[in-house]
């Protein structure tokens, strides 16, 4: 084309080099002749994921963090070296929310400092109809993500092109969740697809792995805020599930733990298939499905027990999920437990109270005596399992007499762990617009009553460890602590002696901590156990 009828300046050409021209011809380029088309360095942003909450949120952090890093930012050491801070947040307690707004305060000083900081706010407390009130509750933060909008993270914030790994994904979708509305997690699915094949999982342990097989929750329990910041349940593809856990044990992982807010929910909401036509019968609680042919959580377990190395040993050796619902707690799920070797001997299976009034204007849609049968036929199939729960105390309207029948099912069951808290309304749930007539300062006597209580029982069946040898995933270097002189050997052990404080976890879930190299983090130990606490146990390495 000629330039006669162009004015201003000629677009540049790259003359491009022969393939037959050497290297030596093209190290004789002028650089000036390339100068025109190199671009800009740029610098990504260094970030800080502050993570609270519960084993879904820490695996969300991680999927965020690895696209994050795929998009080339690096993670900073802190959050106050951060040029971007993202806080995944939880909404189930009160405590987790003041946590971020104590925060604030520093984040905008930092700003202050560092005009260029960005702010991103997700997890649980940001949802379809509250973003107006979160910004004026969170003035520091720049960016409100809800759960299911995370995969789009490095696509909002600028850091991406459209079709780098983040990018947008669609319009989410809405779905009715009572009075209110909240976002599907229709894409989430896809999108963990999507980063467990492009390695875009940032996974904080060589060891253990978070494993999402559902996410949302489509219970009716009044206190909780989940269903409305998470949508309803949407279940992954079941062979997805089984190649990311096949891939989990060809890169050497130990331990791999499923999860939902639902977990033991899984597949309900897929559609059925041949291969599953044994998956039959119905919830024996809760509201009514159809599960006939469709993938459960009890064949799923089977799958990925059966997966296998070269050699004929389990690809993963250690199998857990959580959080189970007593609902859909069936009969296939026990029988899965007791009969795959890989899965371990513990269950956290939340009753929340011991008392069935309570237990009814929560929502929960079973009884205590119902539940008792559950634990009945969980012990009647798996001996030793170790059962651990959750307990709210000073729910609304919880007598004096309901809160000491929960005390009395602490006793009757015989929990190794409970995890309890006082009663906090969530806005936008239906306890919130409940009479809160139990004082505070009632709530707090009552669940100091129940932890001393839990503590008592704990520390009887943890004894019954003492003198035993239990297998041990060593899963970190414990920082001393000032009480460490009850060490069994007598002292801490001296220095160059190479030896330090380790802490794992046995089968049924118990803390354990014993003496050894920083080098057996991630290995199986076997544990003689010559001391035991209401929390953990202590031992010497066989």
């Amino acid at each position: 084309m000629g330039g006669a009828g162009l004015s201003g300046r000629a677009l540049p050409v790259l003359e491009m080099l022969p393939r037959s021209v050497g290297d030596a011809a093209r190290r004789t380029m002028p650089q000036a002749a390339l100068a025109e088309f190199a671009t800009d360095a740029v610098t990504q942003p260094a970030f800080h994921v502050w993570t609270l909450g519960c084993q879904m949120n820490r695996s969300d952090s991680e999927e965020m963090a690895g696209a994050l890093l795929a998009a080339g930012c690096a993670e900073a050491p802190a959050l106050e070296a951060a040029d971007l801070v993202i806080i995944n947040s939880c909404a189930i307690r009160e405590a987790a929310e003041q946590k971020v707004i104590g925060r604030m305060g520093a984040l905008a000083r930092l700003r202050e400092a560092r005009p260029g900081l960005r702010v991103v706010l997700t997890g649980c407390a940001v949802r379809a109809d509250n973003q107006a009130a979160l910004r004026r509750r969170y003035p520091a933060v720049d960016l409100f993500l809800r759960p299911d909008e995370e995969p789009e993270l490095v696509a909002r914030l600028g850091l991406a092109s459209p079709t780098s790994p983040g990018a947008l994904g669609g319009e989410a979708g809405l779905a009715r969740v009572g009075r209110s509305f909240a976002a599907t997690a229709d894409r989430l699915p896809a999108t963990r697809a999507a980063a467990v094949g492009e390695g875009r999982v940032a996974r904080g342990s060589g060891a253990q792995a978070w494993l999402p097989i559902i996410y949302g929750c489509d219970k009716t329990c009044t206190y909780c805020i989940v269903p409305f910041s998470r949508g309803p349940e949407r279940s992954r593809p079941f062979d997805d599930v089984v190649d990311e856990a096949r891939r989990l044990g060809a890169q050497g992982y130990r331990e791999v733990t499923l999860l939902g807010q639902n977990v033991n929910s899984y597949g309900h909401d897929l559609a059925p298939e041949p291969r599953f036509a044994a998956v039959q019968g119905e919830r024996r609680l809760g509201r009514r499905l159809d599960l006939a042919g469709r993938p459960d959580i009890a064949a799923l377990l089977r799958a990925i027990d059966g997966l296998r190395t070269a050699d004929g040993r389990p690809a993963l050796p250690r199998l857990r999920f959580i959080t189970s619902h007593p609902w859909d707690l069936s009969d296939r799920l026990i029988a899965a437990m007791a009969e795959c070797p890989s899965v371990c001997e513990h269950l956290h299976l939340p009753v929340q109270s011991g008392a069935d009034a309570v237990l009814r204007r929560m929502g929960r849609q079973y009884s205590v005596a119902s539940y008792l049968e559950l634990v009945a036929r969980l012990r009647a199939a798996i001996p030793g399992i170790s059962l651990t729960t959750d307990v709210i105390v000073g729910f609304c309207g919880e007598t004096e007499a309901q809160f000491q029948a929960t005390l009395d099912l602490l006793r009757t069951v015989g929990y190794d762990q409970v995890y309890a808290a006082a009663f906090s309304p969530r806005p936008g749930t239906p306890a919130a617009r409940l009479p809160e007539d139990v004082p505070p300062a009632e709530k707090h006597r009552r669940l100091n009553a129940l932890l001393d209580t839990q503590e008592g029982l704990g520390l009887a069946r943890q004894r019954s460890w003492l003198g035993r040898s239990t297998e041990v995933l060593v899963e970190a270097v414990r920082p001393a602590r000032s009480h460490d002189h009850g060490d069994p050997a007598g002292a801490t052990p001296a220095a160059g002696e190479g030896l330090t404080w380790l802490s794992g976890r046995n089968r049924e879930n118990r803390l354990v901590h014993a003496m050894g190299s920083p080098d057996l983090v991630g290995s199986f130990v076997t544990v003689t156990v010559e001391h035991a606490g209401p929390y953990a146990l202590r031992g010497r390495l066989a």
